[in-house]
């Protein structure tokens, strides 16, 4: 297939680091044919690799002798080709990112740090103020972009010394992000066209950086537009404010209550997170699972928190027992002793999540608290299908799980790529750790989006610690060593997993 002449003359200007007419060939890009975009995209990506390395020896470089003119030009000139790189991709993807109910503040502190790193947002003097006790539905890793986008296009605009202002505030129901700076303004005659590809009024950008962002924005059932330097209490009033309204939830609007479960025979244990928690939401306490069972028993909870090492019952047993007296609780196990044997037994209970003790970070612990108790229940499936997807490229794996499955009466299809055509909803998905084309943690996200709420189960070449907590993690509800089964006593492990009858 020959290569079509807009993404020639894209690839020709990077390869001699011409900016200016790199963006030209790639706005002509854009505007052609969508395969040819695509075809852009996996170009681009395949891009990266080679970038890496030019950036890493430069970096490298640096060190040894310090920080040169040309190395730094070099190293500025690479970024600013990453950019252009990352904000094309991602510009012409169609895939929607996998969202969750997250705290905004966690993505807009994050962006802050990457801001930070830049040296020349050193001039800048940066404002963060962003509770965090206000959550939305979406995808981390684009919420970061979406601010870090907004803080360079800030910066960019001012030639010298600036200031930037970031505030997170609820209005209503409606949870509302500002980026404000004192800077020069966007000129009139460009407002109306601020967010179209390649509109720039800074020789810094790209001119996708808030393209990108109108995007994301859409990916989040969000608004994003100029906003009235009034808005602010600030004075002087900032030249430019963004505003990214994310639209109301249920949950936002209910003036209902979560109720946590503590379950910890340690005293200071309870107080920290009745400290923590106890202005979101009611803090229930108990020092054993029969006084937690007891609680359970005179009415649901949203979040169950329980230490693994009880006097009396276990933690474990208690999972168990919940699981009865609160079918919609989540479960968050802690222990100071883990192991993968007790790892497995809470990946099989439907555990979300595994604590270690002593916590690193009391804020994370918090931030993981909230996540659970924000997360909207998981509708009842009612699923015909006897369909299961495995997702292996692993030719011998891949003929035992069939086999397996086939004793179970359900029909396997087999995925070996991760661009895949999404059909009707699975029975259930089975998928490879050691997936080639996406492996580990990429796997799972495969998986769980692959399987649209449907149970998943993990086949690991080694089966640890690490494999299993991150398997439990991501919501699977089994995670089993991959070639030590032959098809029979897979499909007994795989029955137990996904509690079915075998055939």
């Amino acid at each position: 297939m020959e290569t079509p002449a807009p993404l020639v003359h894209l690839l020709q200007a990077l390869e001699v680091g011409d900016l200016s007419a790199a963006r030209a060939a790639a706005a002509a890009l854009q505007r052609s044919d969508p395969g040819t975009s695509q075809l852009a995209a996996e170009v681009f990506h395949e891009l990266r690799q080679p970038l890496l390395g030019v950036k890493a020896y430069a970096q490298l470089l640096a060190e040894e002798n310090g920080p040169m003119g040309p190395l730094k030009l070099l190293l500025a000139q690479v970024e600013r080709m990453e950019q252009i790189i990352s904000d094309f991709v991602r510009l012409s993807s169609d895939r929607p990112a996998p969202q969750q109910r997250l705290v905004l503040a966690s993505a807009i502190w994050a962006a802050a740090k990457l801001f930070t790193l830049n040296p020349d947002s050193a001039r800048i003097s940066l404002e963060v103020d962003a509770p965090e006790n206000i959550a939305v539905q979406g995808n981390a890793r684009l919420l970061e972009q979406l601010t870090l986008n907004l803080l360079n296009n800030a910066r960019d605009a001012m030639s010298g010394r600036g200031r930037v202002k970031v505030l997170v505030t609820q209005e209503g129901p409606v949870t509302v992000l500002y980026v404000a700076d004192w800077g020069p303004g966007i000129p009139p005659d460009m407002r109306d066209r601020i967010f179209e590809p390649y509109v720039s009024n800074s020789k810094r950008g790209t001119g996708l950086g808030l393209a990108v962002c109108k995007r994301i924005a859409q990916e989040h059932h969000a608004t994003i537009d100029l906003a009235p330097p009034n808005v602010l209490p600030d004075q002087p009033p900032p030249a430019t404010v963004f505003r990214i309204a994310f639209p109301a939830t249920a949950e936002a609007t209910s003036g209902t209550r979560k109720r946590l479960l503590i379950v910890d025979d340690e005293t200071i244990i309870r107080m920290v997170f009745r400290d923590l928690m106890g202005k979101e939401c009611e803090v229930l306490e108990a020092s054993t699972a029969e006084e937690g069972l007891s609680i359970l028993k005179q009415g649901p909870v949203d979040l169950i928190v329980t230490d693994k090492n009880l006097p009396g019952i276990s933690g474990l047993a208690l999972a168990q027992q919940a699981r009865a007296l609160s079918p919609g609780a989540r479960i968050i196990l802690m222990t100071g002793y883990p192991s993968l044997g007790t790892t497995q037994e809470a990946l099989e209970l439907g555990v979300m999540d595994y604590l270690l003790k002593p916590f690193d970070d009391i804020r994370q612990v918090r931030a993981l608290l909230r996540s659970a108790l924000s997360a909207a229940p998981v509708p009842p499936r009612s699923v015909s299908a006897r369909r299961v997807d495995v997702i292996d490229d692993n030719p011998t794996s891949t003929r035992t799980i069939t086999e397996a499955l086939a004793r179970m009466g359900l029909e396997a299809r087999v995925i070996q790529t991760p661009e895949v055509v999404a059909l009707d909803a699975p029975l259930a998905v089975v998928v490879s750790w050691d997936f080639t084309p996406a492996s580990g943690r990429k796997a799972l996200e495969l998986g769980k989006a692959l399987a649209q709420g449907a149970p998943f189960v993990v086949m690991v070449e080694h089966l640890t610690m690490e494999t299993t907590l991150d398997s439990l993690r991501a919501g699977a509800v089994g995670c089993l060593p991959r070639l030590l089964f032959d098809p029979p006593a897979l499909s007994r492990e795989l029955s137990r997993a996904l509690k079915m009858t075998t055939t």
